[in-house]
């Protein structure tokens, strides 16, 4: 089964400001070792990056960029997104298609939105979907620690089954790439 790798949203602008995403040196450094897996299996890898019309994330602002720490190689490739959907009026569904992937792996930030959001999208649109459990983040909220929200989303997600396609959560380190 093909498979795809798509890093969402891990950019300066959500990355460098302090307080910084939770764990996120620790994030950065499972994605970029799950990218050199992935790349290493002839795996596709996609940068997913959100844009708004002004501030930080305006395209082409500072804050637009990839984080730093981010291995990006020149074969990956990188989709602009403006909602929490990676697909809504983006050529991912399309990219993916020409790919012939029929599984996705998902990390990056924010768990409780564009992580979660793209999982839910993924799994309608009939991919195979593996959340890289460790690999991605958010910021905390009033409600709830990061870590809270990532436990939630790890343990809830796998649990949707109407859309056919399976939903799992595997640490990053145990995800094999076919």
């Amino acid at each position: 089964m093909k498979s795809a790798l798509i890093v969402i949203d891990v950019q300066k602008g959500l990355f460098d400001a302090e307080p910084r995403p939770a764990d996120a040196d620790a994030v950065i450094a499972r994605i970029n070792a799950l990218a050199a897996r992935a790349r290493s299996a002839d795996v596709p890898v996609i940068f997913v990056q959100h844009e708004t019309a002004e501030g930080e994330l305006k395209y082409g602002a500072p804050g637009w960029d990839l984080e730093q720490q981010l291995h990006v190689e020149a074969i990956d490739h990188h989709i602009r997104k403006t909602t929490p959907d990676s697909f809504l009026r983006t050529d991912l569904g399309e990219m993916l298609v020409s790919m012939n992937v029929e599984k996705v792996i998902l990390c990056g930030y924010a768990t409780e939105f564009c992580v979660d959001t793209t999982t839910r999208r993924s799994a309608a649109l009939g991919y195979e979907v593996i959340i890289a459990a460790d690999a991605h983040t958010t910021h905390d909220k009033a409600h709830a620690t990061a870590a809270q929200i990532r436990i939630h989303h790890n343990a809830t997600l796998p649990d949707i089954s109407s859309f056919g396609p399976q939903i799992s959560a595997v640490n990053a380190a145990e995800i094999k790439f076919d």
